[in-house]
């Protein structure tokens, strides 16, 4: 895990935090290229799996591969819920629900402030 990393950064990372709705800077970002962990630089989401959910996250419908992610079950606040981690550093970046668009199904619903984008 970088040492670099802001306080909101490290809250969500490594504590389980997540951010406001609608106020991370990749929200809107409709540039073309890939999703990367912050803390270990690992590629998770391509913007091509990328769509405005309306949820206030980014949301991907599908992940980069399989090296990418681990969902785990999170019953935090009393809700049962598949939490999302980097496969690499194990870092918290959001969760995954199951009303997403047809293709998977899946609304993998992201911390904007624990991604870095790599544009193509």
């Amino acid at each position: 895990m970088k040492k670099s990393l802001t306080k909101n950064q490290e809250n969500i990372l490594l504590k389980k935090g997540t951010e406001p709705a609608f106020s991370g800077d990749l929200l809107y970002n409709d540039k073309s290229g890939n999703y990367l962990c912050i803390g270990c630089d690992n590629v998770l989401f391509s913007s091509d799996h990328k769509y405005d959910s309306g949820s206030g996250w980014p949301s991907f419908y599908d992940i980069k591969t399989s090296e990418s992610i681990i969902i785990q079950e999170d019953l935090s606040y009393g809700m049962i819920r598949k939490e999302v981690l980097c496969k690499k550093c194990n870092g918290h970046l959001g969760h995954v629900f199951d009303d997403g668009p047809n293709k998977t199904g899946k609304r993998y619903c992201i911390n904007s402030s624990i991604l870095k984008f790599k544009k193509k």
